[in-house]
């Protein structure tokens, strides 16, 4: 087992290429290869897993308990595999909690991982003043270390050979490992959550080919595995779920629309004992008969609404399913359909399932972000009064009008400021716009 991270000083450097690039041409090359990615990411790991063949495991310091994240590792670690882990942000990067420091950067997890960190730069606006990048990120922080460096967006030969003299001249133990070039067409498309979604991607595979290609030309890979190493070995500590099982019989929603769960919360269910069965409200399928729960993950229903709202089978199925005394959980999109309404980006309103008292709007798009702890104002599906959670919130829609119901959750932000009440429950039925990760046994 020997894992790399793939950090940078910055978002948008080309952390994602890299990444992709490089598991694609080790599983090409017969490497047993796996990943990971830091933070609370959804959409990342999705293209992760195609370029791999393999799932992806989200590793998230601040959310997950150590338990959780220990168990995490071991599952990456099971094997003698290589590990290919993307960072989050710029390296450094990470939450302020109440102590003032910074929690859940990509450096939490280089130090708790023991793996190198490859460091890639783009360098389109800069030369040598580059070297000076690389080595003031060498010494930030104690316990990091800085293995190697790849150089992104550089203009052609004479800039490759600046870069690479820069840092022979002043870093001579940190290797440049390859410098790709500027201009090579290698763009994803993006929308207001991130990247368009992997399920979404008209050529995906080319992309991914020809990510590897340029990875294999550009990049010194011998150099590169000679810099991966393992970190510390570990077993899982306990077979506790993240979240708790929502039911013995779970009908978990996926597709374009509802494609934000985490793989660690799903598997936590199923080794729980609980079955999940998978349904999709856009082929206008309904959660499974017999299911005594469902859960409603978020993803881009405000993209779909005029299709899920004219979707009988599935809404009529989920109110019955809900009807019949079944728990129901949705989470940010999964909340937005079960309210009342759900207004398009045109303007243009849509009834949803109207099992709880909300109406969202994507109309005039603002963004929410951060983690969040969040703690049960009342018992229900997801545990007894005062259970707490850790979450993160990221979406552009919001509510409109959330009267009529009782509140889910007493919020604060990951400082521990008040952020007031978030979400309704109405009986079994519960949902709020927050990602849940985990318990919050001890919260940060």
């Amino acid at each position: 087992m020997s894992g790399v991270i793939i950090a940078a000083p910055a978002s948008g450097s080309g952390k994602t290429l890299v990444t992709l690039g490089l598991l694609r041409h080790l599983a090409n090359a017969g490497e047993d290869v796996v990943s990971a990615k830091v933070g609370p990411d959804y959409i990342d790991p999705a293209f992760h897993a195609a370029a791999s063949g393999q799932a992806c495991r989200n590793l998230d310091a601040w959310a997950m308990q150590p338990e959780t994240l220990n168990n995490q590792l071991a599952e990456l670690t099971i094997s003698d595999n290589l590990i290919v882990c993307e960072g989050v942000m710029g390296l450094f990067d990470g939450a302020r909690v109440a102590s003032g420091t910074l929690s859940g950067s990509t450096a939490d997890i280089a130090r708790i991982s023991g793996w190198p960190v490859v460091l890639i730069v783009d360098a389109r606006a800069q030369a040598a003043s580059a070297a000076a990048v690389v080595r003031g990120f060498t010494t930030h922080q104690p316990g990091i270390t800085i293995a190697g460096v790849i150089f992104n967006r550089v203009g052609g030969a004479a800039h490759a050979a600046i870069l690479r003299q820069a840092c022979t001249d002043t870093l001579p133990d940190i290797p440049v490992l390859g410098c790709l070039p500027r201009g090579a067409g290698m763009q994803l498309p993006s929308r207001h959550l991130g990247l368009v979604q992997a399920l979404e991607h008209p050529d995906l595979e080319a992309f991914i080919d020809g990510a590897a290609a340029m990875i294999g030309d550009h990049i010194d890979i011998a150099a590169l595995r000679r810099l991966m190493h393992a970190g510390e070995a570990r077993q899982p500590i306990s077979n506790r779920p993240a979240l708790p099982p929502l039911g013995q019989r779970i009908a978990v929603a996926r597709d374009a629309a509802f494609a934000f769960s985490y793989a660690h919360v799903l598997d936590g269910w199923q080794a729980a004992g609980s079955e999940v069965d998978f349904f999709s409200p856009l082929a206008d399928e309904a959660p499974k008969s017999g299911s005594d729960a469902v859960y409603l993950p978020g993803g881009y229903p405000e993209l779909h609404a005029g299709k899920l709202a004219g979707n009988s089978t599935f809404l009529q199925g989920l109110r019955d399913t809900a009807e019949s005394g079944a728990a129901v959980f949705g989470e940010c999109g999964g909340y937005m359909v079960l309210g009342r309404a759900l207004t398009d980006g045109n303007g243009e309103p849509h009834t949803m399932a109207g099992l709880l008292a909300v109406e969202t709007s994507f109309a005039s798009p603002k963004l929410t972000l951060g983690y969040r702890q969040a703690k049960l104002v009342a018992g229900g599906p997801l545990g007894e009064a005062g259970t707490a959670f850790q979450g993160h919130e990221f979406h552009y829609a919001k509510v409109v009008n959330e009267t009529g119901a009782d509140p889910l959750f007493q919020i604060t932000d990951a400082a521990g400021n008040e952020l007031g009440h978030a979400g309704q429950h109405v009986g079994r039925v519960v949902g709020s716009f927050i990602h849940l990760i985990d318990r919050a046994d001890h919260p940060s």
